[in-house]
């Protein structure tokens, strides 16, 4: 039998979303240098942990079965790494609702890893543990996810710098039902590297945010399409849906977003955008770092 769930901590895991990415290098371990502001949405997988014997990790939600075994997950070597830092067992029941596809180029992962180092860090009292040392050795993405806010990512993923505030736009999230493995597009990648293009004015509406985003652009986008043509189809559907602002592709793909206005012009273009065997998921930018009375957004999969 389960710890009563006023002995439970959640914490929502936000989808992140690149605005726009700009490759600035390649370093020579091979780990290629970016610029990229990031941001997180209200549509988020979820964390919940509480206080047992040993070491568990359940997964549900539509995108479970997409994931492989426990001790393989992020989640669980953060459990590990966070309690071999703080010095205590690494005692708590995991539960992972997984509503954001696999390796889809959302975060997913490294979201869920960064609210299950805040959560068992708050179930633990390991105030002391240096989470975001741990967020960095877990992977690129974690110490953006940690942050939870809206930044700008320099180096692989270790340098944040808050951004200039942002409006409570609206997006859509499409997936056509493919994974696509960040390796394959980086190696896939081609041409000279670009240079960083932080802005510090913040933008007072979407249509402001997307003229900024409009002078950037996503660098992967050419060898991700090669991989995975699907995305061009996806990016297509998103520029002729009512109301958007700007259609690209976020991270390494195979997810596009489209800019809207606000969240009910996000619903319209959803369901413009519908098609069979894609997920599409309309929500907005979540502004706040705190998101602990979060709310499941409506997305379908045709």
């Amino acid at each position: 039998m389960g710890a009563p769930m006023s002995e439970c901590i959640t914490r929502a895991a936000r989808a992140k979303v690149n605005l726009y990415l700009h490759v600035t290098g390649r370093r020579a371990d091979g780990y290629h240098t970016l610029d990229s502001l990031v941001v997180f949405t209200e549509l988020a997988d979820s964390v919940t942990v509480c206080p047992a014997v040993g070491l568990s990790l359940a997964v549900d939600g539509p995108f479970a079965a997409d994931l492989g075994a426990a001790r393989d997950n992020l989640v669980w070597r953060a459990a590990g790494a966070l309690a071999e830092a703080a010095g205590v067992p690494a005692d708590a029941e995991i539960r992972l609702t997984k509503r954001l596809p696999v390796a889809a180029g959302l975060g997913g992962g490294s979201a869920d890893a960064a609210a299950a180092l805040l959560a068992m860090r708050q179930l633990w009292g390991g105030d002391g543990a240096d989470v975001a040392a741990l967020a960095a050795d877990l992977g690129a993405d974690v110490p953006a996810c940690l942050a939870g806010v809206a930044a700008f990512i320099g180096g692989i993923g270790e340098d944040v710098t808050p951004a200039p505030a942002l409006p409570a736009a609206g997006l859509v999230l499409v997936n056509p039902g493919v994974p696509l493995a960040t390796p394959r597009v980086f190696a896939a990648r081609s041409g000279d590297y670009s240079g960083p293009e932080r802005f510090a004015e913040p933008p007072e509406t979407a249509a402001d945010l997307a003229a900024l985003l409009g002078q950037r652009r996503n660098d992967l986008t050419v060898a991700a399409v090669g991989l995975c043509p699907p995305i061009g189809g996806v990016l297509a559907a998103l520029e002729a849906a009512p109301g958007c602002r700007l259609a690209r592709m976020s991270g390494s793909g195979a997810t596009c977003f489209g800019l809207f206005d606000d969240l009910d012009a996000a619903r319209h273009g959803a369901a413009a955008v519908a098609r069979p065997g894609w997920w599409v998921a309309p929500t907005r930018l979540a502004i706040t770092a705190e998101n602990a009375d979060f709310r499941d957004h409506p997305e379908s999969r045709a």
